[in-house]
């Protein structure tokens, strides 16, 4: 069986994209070649605005598929802005390859945008993105990104959505449904749950470091301390707990100080700094529960991490992420996002449910997390590239509303 030629274009090497990469590689239905635009970023490191520093993840992310950094000639380079990304040799680099489909990560810079028009009608062209309609816009400026949205994804054959909110905003966008398939949004599941790697030790050594007894109830959250993740309401609604329990955010941000100021006096509540991707693992095992209190995600990868530490799951409504990943009271619950009374009682009654029930559901969202892995999500983008019409893989069910009682252990 002849393999397909795939180009990839994709900005630079990202810690959940390269190991799909990888798998897509090693699959017997493609033959992929990463072509990366923002050749700046080939030395390794970029500064992170969210986290308010430069940052070089501890992984490798460039080895075991073939790849390419393209020159980027913008005067301002980065993916923050539409002219960041230009690439007068992309489409040369491209040809001189001789793909026979392209699969575009994302159209909102110059390059991307440019490579789409140019291929559309001479291979196929594929696009991956993880928007969705869960943001709310007055409606004028919605029927106005609408209409700009359905100039864009007439220039692309397939659309391959990481989950149903995201298929559902490429149906919103002119897609029409039989050309959007599903492959899962996924991380290196595998990684995270390798228990042979020291990662329980070290989780019960920050604990211990931290205060937190070892029958104590913890709850972990790890990303930026930016406004989006609504982490003011996290600390507020741990204040008005009525379950003794722990809370510890792991990472950096703009928004450090204020989380701490109002954090003063509580010894319930502590603060870990960045940690980099191989730490990963162990700071999900910290806790007995993962919160995502977002008031905007598109999808929210951190929640698949946790899972696959074996951790049950809290989302609010306004993660991506949680139509797919949550199953009430069986591996996590939601919550109304901006609503802290919904917060509490949702917490109130996961921590209710005492240590052996929740890693209990850890142990089941673990089991679902193994189908949001990075082997099913190449598996998928393989399968519909080299079919060159959609399927891609089963979306977990919606999970039904409101806060339900635990699962039985």
């Amino acid at each position: 069986m002849n393999k397909t030629r795939l180009a990839i274009v994709s900005t630079h090497p990202i810690q959940y994209y390269a190991p799909v990469f990888r798998a897509l590689a090693e699959s017997a239905e493609v033959q992929p070649k990463v072509f990366y635009t923002w050749s700046q970023a080939a030395q390794g490191t970029q500064f992170d605005p969210g986290f308010g520093t430069s940052v070089s993840w501890d992984i490798p992310l460039l080895q075991g598929y073939e790849y390419e950094f393209v020159p980027n000639v913008s005067r301002k380079p980065g993916t923050e802005r539409f002219m960041g990304i230009r690439n007068p040799g992309l489409a040369n680099a491209i040809a001189s390859w001789n793909p026979q489909a392209l699969l575009v990560y994302g159209w909102n810079l110059h390059s991307h945008l440019q490579i789409m028009r140019r291929m559309k009608g001479h291979v196929p062209v594929y696009f991956r993105g993880d928007s969705t309609l869960l943001d709310h816009r007055p409606p004028l400026r919605r029927l106005a990104r609408r209409a700009v949205l359905h100039w864009v994804y007439r220039h692309i054959d397939t659309a391959i959505a990481v989950g149903s909110n995201n298929a559902d905003y490429f149906a919103w966008c002119g897609v029409p449904r039989q050309r959007i398939a599903v492959a899962p949004h996924s991380v290196d599941t595998r990684r995270f749950a390798d228990y042979q790697q020291g990662y329980d030790e070290r989780a019960a050594a920050w604990r211990r470091e931290l205060g937190i007894g070892e029958r104590d109830l913890a709850v972990v959250y790890a990303g930026k301390l930016s406004p989006t993740k609504d982490l003011a309401l996290l600390v507020e609604a741990f204040k008005q707990l009525r379950v003794p329990a722990h809370l510890v955010l792991f990472g950096n941000g703009e928004l450090e100080a204020e989380l701490k100021a109002r954090a003063q006096g509580r010894g319930n509540i502590h603060f870990m700094p960045f940690q980099n991707q191989a730490a990963m693992p162990a700071v999900y095992r910290v806790g007995d529960l993962f919160i995502l209190p977002s008031r905007g995600e598109t999808w929210g990868l951190g929640l698949n991490e946790a899972m696959a530490c074996g951790r049950a799951i809290i989302a609010s409504s306004k993660v991506g992420a949680a139509r797919d990943l949550v199953r009430e009271g069986v591996n996590g619950w939601t919550f109304e996002s901006g609503s802290i009374g919904a917060l509490v009682q949702t917490l109130e009654t996961a921590l209710g449910c005492g240590r052996e029930v929740l890693h209990s559901m850890g142990a089941e969202a673990a089991r679902i997390a193994g189908r949001w892995s990075t082997e099913a999500s190449a598996a998928a983008i393989a399968a519909i590239v080299s079919s060159r019409h959609g399927g891609g893989a089963d979306l977990a069910s919606a999970a039904g509303q409101g806060i339900r009682p635990c699962a039985e252990s």
